[in-house]
């Protein structure tokens, strides 16, 4: 796509962004095929990262992170879609899992986990999903029953992104079984707790290379002391508060996404000869690309929005969920226009167009589907006068 800087970039930025791509073109273009045959990055991506300061980027020196904001985040997340890497779970591990800890973790919490976090010694998770339960938090099966000084934790999580890697989960789960939604929690779970075990590594459509996982809890005991907030039962309200940078994260990345598709896309249609022509030569692959160029720039235009809105704290969850609804439903889009402009070779993995046609699916499922962004606005549409 023709350049055009986001309102919200400054020059401290811009110097950010240059480091931010140095490290993918370095260190994880080259590798993207071998993390996709071993199902996960090589850990030393994360150690790697740490050292130069691209973990915990919005999280506050005092705590190891980098002091930055969510713009620092959304660079990195761009920098690496720009590679063609859906496997690398650093936006989860920065914005989400950190996040967490920052907005509700004691002190102690907080200066347990959050600096091995910016140093890559720690990679986090959330455990949300369940064999069983989706979308519907409020029914989670697994539990965290009180036993003096601990919970003990039973259940499954299943599509955990950084599972097979994680050394910490926060884990949702029912302190209280009798109710829904104020019977939830927040449990910091280590990985190397007696009980706790992974399961296979998930075979997904797409996002081969990451590390999608199955989790096990059985009598695993943790400290009261690990429970996120002040008491039990504000898991939900909490899942509810963060869910709004989780799917920003997602429209991020769709945007990011399109803009790579297009211009892999340009330039294979200007390359590619067809009836002793580019194939850019005809009507229809101009008019198709014209309509890509639009909705990314549409995208783009909302989401810079967003990200202001976002840096200002006046995000709100009917916004957010209609970026993270137009941006994964676009982006799909485009990536079928454009793998019908590649012709077959778009159906052949070795072109990036096939992979990130398969990546995006999942950006209408994950940090809730579609229909339950549509449920969102739709309760916040005002009654007529």
């Amino acid at each position: 796509m023709p350049a055009r800087r986001s309102p919200w970039m400054n020059q401290d930025l811009d110097d950010f962004r240059d480091l931010a791509r140095t490290f993918c073109e370095k260190e994880i273009k080259p590798n993207v095929e071998s993390y996709i045959a071993n199902k996960q990055v090589d850990r030393d991506l994360w150690r790697r990262a740490g050292e130069l300061g691209l973990l915990c980027l919005s999280i506050p020196e005092e705590y190891g992170g980098g002091g930055g904001t969510f713009a620092h985040e959304a660079i990195l997340i761009e920098e690496q879609a720009r590679v063609g890497d859906s496997s690398w779970g650093a936006s989860l591990h920065n914005g989400i899992v950190a996040h967490y800890l920052l907005a509700y973790g004691t002190e102690e919490q907080k200066l347990e986990w959050l600096p091995k976090m910016a140093s890559g010694e720690v990679v986090g998770a959330i455990a949300m999903t369940e064999p069983g339960t989706g979308s519907d938090l409020q029914n989670v099966k697994t539990k965290a029953i009180r036993e003096g000084d601990e919970y003990v934790v039973n259940g499954s999580k299943t599509f955990i992104t950084n599972g097979a890697q994680a050394d910490m989960v926060v884990t949702v789960a029912k302190t209280n079984p009798e109710e829904a939604a104020s019977g939830i929690s927040l449990i910091i779970v280590p990985c190397d707790a007696p009980g706790f075990s992974r399961g296979r590594v998930l075979d997904k459509i797409g996002m081969k290379g990451q590390d999608t996982s199955e989790l096990n809890f059985s009598d695993v005991r943790v400290p009261v002391t690990n429970l996120l907030g002040s008491e039990e039962g504000q898991g939900f309200i909490q899942l509810m508060q963060q869910l709004p940078q989780e799917r920003l994260i997602v429209a991020v990345s769709n945007v990011a996404a399109m803009e790579l598709i297009f211009d892999e896309t340009l330039r294979y249609v200007h390359d590619r000869h067809a009836f002793n022509r580019p194939i850019w030569g005809f009507q229809n692959t101009k008019f198709k690309m014209a309509e890509v160029a639009t909705e990314a720039r549409v995208a783009r235009s909302f989401v810079d929005e967003c990200i202001e809105l976002h840096l200002d704290g006046q995000l709100d969850i009917p916004t957010v969920a209609m970026a993270k609804l137009w941006c994964s439903e676009r982006a799909q889009k485009v990536a079928d226009i454009c793998l019908q402009l590649h012709g077959g070779y778009g159906y052949m993995n070795e072109y990036p167009i096939a992979r990130a046609w398969a990546d995006l699916r999942v950006s209408q499922i994950y940090a809730g589907t579609s229909e339950i962004m549509k449920e969102i606005i739709a309760r916040s549409l005002p009654a007529p006068v």
